[in-house]
């Protein structure tokens, strides 16, 4: 699948910051990661922490799938408001998933400072603003519900929005805890880290035939070579859905642009915040540490080939629409990508097992905040692996 566009910001940033080699013998492992992006790297990283001899596969070179594409704006909230989930869920579900997302931004945050190299990570807040007057209500009932599970929130008016951010819009929901991160220079930053432990990484290396057993996994590549392990992990991100006979994904198309740098990057808005909206779909912003700005938004249902073509004009809606918001900030865009999202019927992710595959585990970290999801996916699987039950493995199952 062609999950991005050509020239995403991180990977131009960047370059190549690891090459690793495709694999030319057959070995064995405990655990085999099938996957190269940010999610097969966060559990590569548990895996290693605790001890778990473990090996990394990926057909690409690391982190350049959707990773490299990613906006990476690190939130607790998950695309269905907690209000709305209740319904879907039970209260009891609804609440216990936002607070693991809500925790998984501060595991983040000592990920981040235990790893030596850059990972870009910094709290910022984040604010969702209301796209229009019938939307207050929504937000404040998500606030009601946010406060009653111990989640703090402020609601900002129309006055307090304007002075803190220059927009002259309908009020809206401040949250103090999200972060940014570079989820590129991340992903590597982990392997690196795992690799230090015992990790073994493998790109470049597809996967063309995999053979389930009571007792073992054994996975072929396209050169015939074999990799057997005790478990498989599939964290192939969207093109997981190949391996699962239930359809658990839908796939959407979203749309990226990122400034020229700016002469500074102190006080464009009320500290820098990440900011989106209520409309659906929503436009979303935030700042980087070379003083940028990355929008992304415009989403539709496009294939990759329709997608990419649609590309120079979506990249200028999305500046107008910017531009309309806070017309006082020269925003001149310098690159512009456009990548594939999943979203799923409640907005969690799929984590776990299905009968069908043995001895594999999934780690899907689909929809808005995959990055959170991912970390969720690493320590429930991990879990699992060690026998350890972990309490939150059954909100995200395949058989919810």
């Amino acid at each position: 699948m062609d999950l991005r566009s050509h020239y995403p910001y991180w990977l131009l940033r960047h370059g190549i910051i690891n090459v690793y080699p495709p694999l030319t013998e057959n070995i064995k492992t405990d655990v085999v990661v099938m996957g190269g992006g940010i999610t097969g790297a966060l559990l590569a990283w548990h895996l290693c922490q605790a001890g778990i001899a473990a090996v990394v596969v990926d057909k690409r070179h690391i982190g350049m799938g959707s990773t490299a594409a990613s906006t990476a704006m690190i939130q607790y909230e998950i695309d269905i408001p907690l209000y709305q989930l209740e319904k879907i869920t039970g209260k009891k579900n609804a609440a216990q998933s936002y607070l693991l997302c809500y925790q998984s931004l501060l595991d983040l945050a000592s990920i981040c400072k235990s790893l030596k190299a850059y990972t870009g990570f910094a709290f910022k807040p984040s604010f969702q603003q209301a796209s229009f007057k019938k939307d207050i209500a929504g937000l404040k009932k998500e606030q009601a519900c946010r406060k009653k599970i111990g989640i703090p929130t402020e609601w900002l008016d129309e006055k307090i929005m304007q002075d803190r951010f220059g927009i002259n819009k309908y009020g809206g929901l401040l949250s103090e805890r999200a972060a940014e991160l570079d989820p590129y220079g991340f992903t590597h930053a982990l392997l690196y880290a795992a690799v230090q432990k015992g990790l073994r990484v493998f790109d470049r290396t597809k996967i063309t035939a995999i053979e389930h057993s009571p007792k073992k996994v054994t996975l072929t590549t396209e050169d015939k070579r074999k990799i057997q392990a005790k478990y498989l992990v599939i964290a192939c991100g969207y093109e997981s859905q190949q391996y699962i006979s239930k359809t658990v994904q839908r796939l959407h198309a979203t749309y990226a642009i990122v400034s020229e740098p700016l002469s500074t990057a102190v006080g464009l808005w009320y500290k820098n915040c990440l900011m989106w909206e209520t409309r659906l779909p929503y436009l979303y912003f935030r700042t980087t540490k070379d003083n940028r700005i990355i929008i992304g938004g415009k989403d539709d249902d496009k294939s990759p080939a329709a997608r990419d073509a649609a590309l120079p004009q979506k990249a200028k809606l999305l500046e107008k629409a910017f531009n309309r918001l806070l017309p006082h900030i020269a925003f001149k865009t310098d690159f512009e990508w456009a990548g594939t999202f999943a979203s799923t019927k409640d907005g969690l992710p799929y984590i776990g097992v299905v009968p069908e595959h043995p001895r594999t585990f999934f780690g899907l970290g689909l929809g808005g905040n995959g990055i959170t999801f991912g970390i969720l996916a690493a320590q429930i699987i991990r879990d699992r692996i060690l026998g350890k039950k972990n309490v939150s493995e059954n909100l995200f199952g395949f058989n919810r």
